[in-house]
């Protein structure tokens, strides 16, 4: 198998400030699922039209995150109910920038994505009061939450600034809380970040080429799938199944 950082080498690269322009904070999000040799193939498609970012001389950048949800895993059980209207609750860890963010995350009726974040000075395993009111300023209501899982993959993003158009490519996905744990080593999940501004994609050409559909499936909800086993996830049977043939996922 390729190394992935070979390929990237075809890149050219752009620095976060240089990618502020595609921040695209208020937009709509395509999700696919793919095995590891189905992405080196992409790559060698997409190095004429996208940009990596490139972070301390990575173009593989190491994300981690603690997701929260109440009690009664309200955000999961939304999400695995179909709810239009539903959010996620997050701390996240750029690694190689040394920067983190609480980070609320939106998805509205209208299959609209809106994200709104604070920068922390570090992750801390439960909400402040400050962070509790910068949830609830958003939710309008004041909610009890508690974290549920950590998250850590590593984040390939390509950019076509003349598009309008990002796109980040998460690999080696793996969950943990306590003693319990979980891996996806052979998953690789794409998601699409494009505004009402955005021009033609090659990536979503390509995919469709390949034959490769849409999925909607949060890193969340999958960590919690494999994590909880006594968590309802009917509703999510057959992207688990697909996931598993593909990744042959495991839970040590």
């Amino acid at each position: 198998m390729t190394d992935l950082n070979s390929i990237l080498t075809r890149f050219h690269p752009i620095s976060l400030q240089e990618m502020d322009g595609v921040r695209l904070m208020n937009r709509t999000d395509t999700k696919f699922m793919i095995g590891r040799q189905q992405l080196e193939h992409l790559l060698h498609c997409l190095h004429r039209n996208y940009q990596v970012l490139e972070v301390g001389g990575a173009r593989i950048n190491r994300y981690k995150t603690l997701y929260f949800d109440t009690p009664d895993f309200l955000c999961y059980r939304q999400h695995h109910s179909g709810k239009r209207n539903r959010f996620k609750v997050r701390k996240r860890e750029y690694v190689e920038s040394h920067i983190s963010f609480l980070e609320y995350k939106e998805k509205t009726n209208k299959g609209r994505t809106i994200k709104s974040r604070i920068k922390l000075s570090e992750i801390g395993d439960s909400l402040n009061e400050c962070e509790n009111a910068f949830i609830d300023d958003r939710t309008h209501r004041h909610l009890s939450y508690e974290p549920k899982l950590w998250n850590s993959f590593g984040r390939i993003t390509l950019v076509d600034t003349a598009a309008g158009e990002r796109l980040t490519i998460d690999t080696d996905i793996a969950f943990d809380m306590g003693e319990r744990r979980a891996g996806i080593p052979e998953l690789v999940i794409i998601e699409v970040k494009r505004d009402e501004n955005s021009g033609v994609s090659e990536v979503l050409r390509q995919l469709k080429h390949q034959l490769v559909r849409p999925e909607s499936m949060s890193k969340y909800c999958l960590g919690v799938a494999l994590l909880y086993p006594e968590m309802k996830s009917n509703n999510f049977k057959q992207k688990l199944l697909k996931i598993e043939k593909i990744n042959l996922a495991y839970v040590a």
